[in-house]
């Protein structure tokens, strides 16, 4: 049971019906495509409507998500199918099939594309080159087929006109080694006439219209497929197919497959052959007949390597032998040549289908089979038309309905008989009745139909419809008329459909082809006239084999299907006596919250009790059986009650599990954020650590060291000491200086504070402004020097102009002008200085600000004593010096 999925789209399961009949079975059906779920199961089988247009349901996550699941662990699907088939066969090493039956237009060729794309997908992981050349060419023979064996009809634009049972074979390592393809009941007719608004063979169209000038005219064609009788009315129809990119796409499939260039030449040769025996025309002349335009002959002659006149004896004449040996040439009428023409243009097409683009051989000998290897086979069964073929089609569908039921009802009794439950019989039709009626030696419908064939004299389809009457008029089918619905069919065209028209003289033609690929089609032209001797076997008997062989290779397998017909017989033998079935562990796995006695784990002994206890506590012992391992449920409704109590705890139990996980979340979160901090905090020490070590290393001599450590490189910081750093290089400096200073006398501690100070606020803005010589400061105290000599001073006073020569004094609280006439005179306290400006070149203007905003400008004179020496730097460096050690107001020297 698909449990997945909610019942607002319907039973996934047709098991769990309420009860089985024909309107609740439809009804599920629709409302599950009207909710577009294609897919519902049947057991281990799946029910699939084609929905006429593309679904987003095959992508990669779609593959992922049936990957190496159980059967009912996902919604219904084509996925959980073919991985349940590929599981087995890898699993316990047993052959599986996947049967794919429906009518036309059911979407069995999509099914069959959509199982090869799955397996191709979930196999080779290590991507062997010969596994992936093996997928291959299974995948590009799909487009080989649908070319040469699909065609458009009324109701698909891409309808399989034939039945395929494909053989993949695996190795151990559960990798695709090797493949065959089988091919039952083309329709051959269609090659030679289609209904109104149909097709032919997608292969013509693809030819004629995808060919290039080159091949075409190589070929004897034209683009036009008008222009053939064969091709003529299906070259109006309207279709989705594209011929023209089809085309490529073959060509380009029969290189990977494996073909040669000569075997794909000899491929377009023959439907070239076909299309032109299409238009052959034929005359009567007097009482023989001819044929019309020799060209044709000639084209056709030079495509099957044939001589011209074996074709045209081969169209005019069929060569017998009488009953004494003696071989005479019969010519034809009008009539026989056509019909002689349409019957070797049909086997022609059948046997050039079959042989070389059904890769009977050639797909085989390509992949290369190995011994002993496991399968999975996909067998797709297809409707065609109301006559003989859809006759022959609806014995196949009857074969393998019997085989589905057979086989389930196999399983459904081992399994039973595996977990000790009692089988308790069950009302299905066996329709064995209706396999009898058609296969029944020397009674059914092929034999019937057989000995008309073989019958001399003028046999006709009514008689042999009055012939079948005779004998199975009275036969035991009417009761079944509750199980059956009644068939109707045309019998036109039944006996000559089932020869076998073709004659010999056409493959004696085909044989003594030069060219190897056409002679190997035909083997049956190697014996000569007298030696043809047997009939050979009619189309209905051919195909009553074949199927009666494949129904053995499928009997002998583990069946799972895409299935059409018997659905309701199918849902009645699951239904008997339980409907639904599930191992312990997986039943209490999914049905543990509804028991407060197994939630959130049991403690019994076994699994099995703790069923029971879930079992028990819902009031269903009634309804259930135990078997060894699994469960047995007998109603739907039992089932649901649990379902409905599961789906009611879900919510409940989901916002406990978030509560639990968030709180989980957070916690862990809290865990690794304080194991980030205490990472950060170690290694922060570690790199603190690491950078004391560094400056300790490179600092550890700087005492012994001429410049005290100046040309050390400081290491780069952490972020963490950036500030720390700054401090201790500040450090550094000063405790450099300090060794520097120290060792400088008391008496010059003076003149070193006014350079310190003058550097300050000159350094980088004067060139020169005295640094390098000795800054008495005190000139007073030098006798040596005059009062005319020492400083010339230069001051302008409001807006008077007035030169002088002046000496300039200063003292701790004063400053005075020196006049040599006057002597000292009183300029101003020393206080109301609140800052002073010099330029920035190389003369001696001075500026000095008071609070009263009756600034003094001075020009200082070099002297006498050293005319190149600078004064501005003396005088700044010890007026700074002095102001800012005592005076608060002073605002500094700009230099301007």
């Amino acid at each position: 049971m698909a449990v997945l999925e909610g019942l607002e789209f319907g039973k996934s399961d047709f098991v769990l019906l309420d009860e089985v009949n024909i309107e609740q079975f439809m009804e599920n059906l629709k409302l599950r495509f009207e909710k577009a779920r294609i897919y519902t199961f049947i057991g281990e089988g799946v029910v699939s409507v084609n929905p006429y247009k593309q679904m987003d349901i095959y992508g990669k996550e779609d593959i992922n998500a049936y990957r190496g699941r159980e059967l009912y662990e996902n919604p219904p699907h084509l996925y959980a199918v073919a991985d349940a088939a590929y599981k087995a066969m890898k699993r316990r090493s047993k052959d599986t099939c996947i049967v794919v039956s429906g009518e036309s237009g059911a979407g069995k060729t999509e099914a069959s594309k959509y199982i090869m794309q799955y397996i191709a997908a979930i196999t080779n992981p290590s991507q062997r080159a010969e596994v992936e050349s093996v997928k291959n060419v299974l995948l590009k023979s799909n487009c080989v087929l649908e070319a040469f064996g699909n065609a458009k009809t009324n109701r698909n634009d891409n309808s399989s006109r034939f039945g395929k049972y494909m053989d993949i074979n695996f190795n151990f390592n559960g990798d695709p080694t090797g493949g065959h393809i089988n091919n039952y009941l083309l329709e051959k007719s269609r090659v030679v006439q289609q209904n109104g608004g149909e097709r032919n063979f997608h292969s013509f169209y693809q030819l004629l219209r995808g060919g290039s000038d080159d091949m075409l005219k190589s070929l004897h064609l034209h683009n036009d497929p008008a222009n053939y009788v064969y091709t003529r009315d299906g070259a109006v129809a309207t279709t989705s197919y594209n011929d023209r990119y089809s085309h490529n796409t073959v060509l380009s499939a029969l290189n990977v497959i494996g073909f040669s260039e000569e075997e794909i030449h000899s491929i377009y040769r023959i439907l070239g052959t076909i299309l032109i025996l299409g238009n052959l025309q034929f005359e009567t002349d007097r009482e023989s007949v001819l044929v019309v335009g020799m060209e044709d002959v000639s084209h056709i002659a030079e495509l099957t390597s044939t001589e011209p006149d074996n074709v045209t004896k081969s169209l005019l004449y069929r060569t017998v032998a009488t009953g004494g040996g003696e071989v005479i040439e019969k010519g034809h009428s009008e009539k026989e040549a056509c019909f002689g023409r349409d019957a070797f243009t049909k086997v022609l097409g059948w046997t050039h289908q079959y042989k070389t683009i059904y890769l009977s051989s050639n797909l085989t000998t390509t992949l290369g089979l190995h011994d002993r290897l496991c399968h999975i086979n996909t067998c797709v069964c297809v409707s065609l038309l109301f006559s003989f073929e859809q006759f022959c089609i609806n014995y196949c569908n009857e074969k393998l309905q019997q085989l589905f039921i057979q086989l389930i009802l196999c399983q459904e009794q081992d399994e039973y008989k595996r977990e000790g439950i009692i089988w308790q019989h069950m009302d299905y039709f066996n329709n064995q009745i209706i396999v009898d009626l058609v296969e029944q030696p020397h009674k059914g419908i092929i034999s019937v139909l057989d000995e008309a064939c073989l019958s001399v004299g003028k046999v006709t389809d009514t008689v042999c419809l009055e012939s079948m009457d005779a004998k199975l008029g009275q036969h035991p089918t009417t009761p079944l008329a509750r199980w059956v619905r009644t068939a109707l069919y045309s019998v036109e065209g039944f006996l000559d459909k089932n020869k076998d028209p073709l004659f010999q003289d056409f493959k004696r033609l085909m044989f003594n082809s030069s060219n190897p690929v056409m002679k190997e089609m035909w083997p049956d032209g190697q014996l000569s006239i007298t030696e043809v001797t047997k009939r050979p076997l009619t189309a209905a008997t051919l195909f009553k084999n074949s199927i009666v062989a494949l129904v053995e290779k499928l009997s002998c397998k583990e069946p799972y299907y895409v299935a059409y017909l018997g659905l309701l017989e199918n849902v009645r033998v699951r239904r008997a006596g339980f409907a639904y079935r599930q191992a312990y562990t997986r039943f209490l796995q999914r049905y543990k919250m509804t028991c407060e006695y197994t939630w959130p784990n049991h403690l019994m002994g076994t699994d099995r009790e703790a069923v029971e206890a879930i079992v028990t506590q819902h009031g269903l012992q009634d309804d259930v059986a135990y078997g060894h391992t699994k469960l047995f449920v007998r109603t739907p409704k039992s089932l649901f009650t649990l379902e409905q109590e599961r789906a009611a705890l879900i919510p409940v139990l989901v916002l406990f599990l978030q509560k639990v996980w968030r709180g989980a979340q957070a916690r862990m979160r809290c865990r690794r954020m304080r194991a980030i901090f205490a990472i950060m905090g170690c290694y922060k020490r570690y790199k603190v650590k690491v950078h004391f070590w560094e400056v300790e290393r490179r600092f550890a001599n700087v005492c012994n060291m001429a410049d005290y450590g100046k040309s050390v490189e400081w290491p780069t910081p952490p972020a963490a000491l950036t500030q720390f750093h700054s401090i201790t290089q500040k450090l550094h400096r000063r405790w450099r200086a300090w060794q520097i200073v120290k060792n400088i006398p008391p008496s010059d501690m003076g003149e070193i504070r006014a350079k310190v100070a003058a550097l300050g606020a000159l350094n980088g803005e004067r060139k020169d402004w005295g640094c390098g010589r000795s800054w008495e400061r005190d000139y007073l105290a030098n006798v040596s020097h005059s009062h005319s000599t020492a400083i010339y001073v230069q001051y302008f006073h409001s807006v008077s102009k007035i030169l002088f020569d002046r000496a300039l004094l200063i003292t701790d609280k004063h400053i005075y002008k020196l006049n040599p006439k006057k002597h000292v005179a009183y300029l101003f306290l020393l206080p109301q200085i609140t800052g002073l400006s010099v330029t920035a070149g190389v003369d001696q203007m001075v500026a000095l600000h008071t609070s009263s905003q009756d600034d003094v400008l001075l020009y200082i004179q070099r002297g006498e004593l050293c005319p190149d020496q600078d004064r501005i730097g003396e005088l700044v460096g010890t007026l700074i010096d002095h102001f800012t050690r005592s005076v608060a107001t002073f605002r500094g020297c700009r230099v301007g």
